[in-house]
């Protein structure tokens, strides 16, 4: 008689077990993994950092169209309860790309007194990747300029001869290559320009001082610098839209590949700002848009062929507003020379002419006034030009010689005009 009212009882403590179940309070997954005598399992963790352009960069972006990049895998990781997750994910970046890279030797023939033969010696190093697997090898045009044979180390330490198929000076990129029948090549994972922000993560793997296959990290400090494809030249012509990186780079890690949280290239390490002649947290990488457009052109042709405007000038200042005639709101590229039978020249844009009372700074035998006369760029093809940058940017990121472009320019005393000006190629440098 007393069973039945034991069966109301037992209901009531099943339910409320569920119940707290439900709410977290009971858990016998967290019983099982807290026990010291189980064994812990390692848990997968896919897409420990996804790097994506926000809403807003997609909105901004200019409308020409962007090379595709290639698509990016996840990096997966097994991560055990309490494990690192910074670490591993540096360790299976270095494990993805580090057979990619290689140790670049520039090689110059010289003559040994008293000997009848020139014997090759190591003139300079550097860093590369793996850009196909037709044995083209990126890196940049300063690390083989000169060189009469090219050596690559690998990551497996195996030493093969390189040929060099064609450089860039104004981007300071070239590519060799060596025969892909003679090793396993690995060609590297292309990121995209578009996705890359200040603040994310940053990797540079290379050989400092000829210290091979090291791997240091930091974050993108800026984006869309511009610097000067030879700062050892008088004159050169700018690389725009270069990522600035707190990875340390020295020398010999030029050529090499920086890279995203994904283990992508992002850019070509260039270049640093030092007293020292090392690391000093600025370092500049060519960015992957300009990578991209410029190296088949180099497989292909042996050089890459820049659009030219044949204009030079700077950003516009509203402080110049009275001096030169424009409105203060204006914004632009102000054009201060035109060269000669350029393709600037043939449109008939104008540079300027005459001193104003403006001071833009003090040369070696007094002070520079700005010239008054020059045509104000405001837009090229409808995007708007904010800074002289804008324009180079435009045309390395988008445009060929022999193509057509729209300039619409502020003229002082006329107004708004628009025109049609057709590109022209970049005067070649030496190299």
């Amino acid at each position: 008689m007393k069973r039945p009212r034991l069966l109301p009882l037992v209901i009531a403590i099943l339910v409320l077990s569920l119940a707290l179940m439900g709410c977290g309070i009971v858990n016998p997954t967290v019983r099982l993994l807290t026990d010291p005598t189980a064994t812990a399992t390692p848990r997968t963790v896919e897409r420990i950092v996804v790097v994506t352009a926000t809403p807003q960069a997609r909105e901004a972006a200019p409308s020409a169209p962007r090379p595709a990049a290639t698509a990016a895998p996840p990096i997966t990781l097994n991560i055990a309860p309490g494990a690192d997750v910074e670490t591993q994910l540096l360790e299976a970046i270095y494990q993805k790309v580090n057979p990619s890279v290689v140790y670049i030797e520039n090689l110059t023939a010289v003559s040994r007194t008293g000997r009848s033969t020139t014997q090759a010696l190591p003139e300079s190093s550097g860093s590369g990747f793996v850009w196909d697997a037709q044995g083209h090898i990126v890196t940049n045009n300063h690390v083989v300029r000169g060189a009469d044979r090219v050596q690559v180390t690998f990551s497996d330490g195996i030493v093969l001869p390189a040929q060099i198929v064609g450089t860039d000076a104004d981007s300071d990129l070239a590519v060799i290559r060596v025969d892909p029948s003679l090793i396993k090549l690995t060609p590297v994972e292309q990121g995209s320009i578009a996705e890359v922000k200040v603040g994310q993560r940053a990797i540079a793997i290379g050989n400092p001082f000829g210290l091979v296959g090291t791997m240091t990290s930091g974050i993108v400090s800026a984006i869309g610098r511009s610097i000067p494809s030879d700062p050892n030249q008088a004159v050169s012509f700018n690389i725009p839209q270069v990522i600035q990186t707190d990875a340390a780079v020295n020398p010999g890690n030029s050529g090499g590949p920086l890279l995203n949280a994904r283990g992508q290239v992002i850019g070509v390490n260039t270049q640093i700002v030092s007293s020292s002649g090392s690391s000093s947290g600025v370092g500049f990488a060519v960015p992957i848009n300009i990578v991209q457009r410029a190296i088949p052109a180099i497989i292909k042709e042996g050089r890459y062929r820049h659009a030219y405007l044949g204009i030079t000038g700077q950003t516009y200042s509203p402080a110049w507003a009275e001096a030169l005639g424009f409105p203060k709101d204006a914004r632009g590229a102000y054009v201060s020379l035109v060269v000669s039978g350029g393709p600037a020249a043939q449109a008939g844009l104008r540079s300027a002419a005459s001193d104003t009372q403006v001071i833009l700074g003090m040369g070696t035998s007094g002070p520079v006034y700005l010239q008054k006369g020059g045509d104000l760029i405001t837009a090229i093809d409808g995007q708007p030009v904010t800074r002289f940058d804008d324009l180079l940017v435009y045309l390395e990121s988008f445009k060929s010689p022999g193509d057509e472009v729209k300039l619409t320019v502020l003229r002082a005393g006329e107004g708004q005009k628009l025109i049609t000006l057709r590109l022209g190629e970049r005067p070649s440098r030496t190299q």
